[in-house]
């Protein structure tokens, strides 16, 4: 458990203390697409299209709440400089394939959800419609 949480209620409970935050969706999608990854690539494939994107502290903090819930597998390989590597678990693949939906929402009903969450933003013309 990621925060050292009591007994759940049910199983949604136990699953958004796992995925629960800003960040922990986002580097699961980024393992999953990217299969195993170094810290410095999830890094930038994570803050790619977010600004200012995550920090490495955060990440840091982040990957080890998921390899405690065992969905993130970290493997430290004994070389100089150091090199570790993260992938996910049968857990984490498990839990990605349940996720999914959930992003395919996400997707049918983004224009709406930037719409009341951002109204200033959503008049705007998209960036691909700008002139230049």
């Amino acid at each position: 458990m990621s925060k050292d949480k009591g007994p759940y209620s049910c199983g949604l409970d136990a699953a958004v203390d796992v995925v629960g935050g800003k960040w922990k969706p986002m580097i699961l999608w980024a393992l999953h697409v990217g299969g195993t990854m170094r810290f410095g690539e999830l890094r930038r494939d994570i803050g790619g299209g977010h600004s200012p994107g995550i920090s490495e502290k955060v990440l840091s903090q982040q990957l080890r709440e998921l390899e405690a819930d065992g969905v993130v597998h970290r493997e430290v390989y004994g070389e100089v400089p150091p090199r570790v590597e993260y992938s996910l678990t049968e857990l984490g693949k498990a839990l990605n394939t349940a996720l999914l939906p959930l992003g395919e929402w996400g997707d049918l009903h983004m224009k709406e959800i930037i719409s009341r969450k951002l109204p200033d933003l959503s008049k705007e013309p998209s960036i691909a419609t700008r002139t230049g």
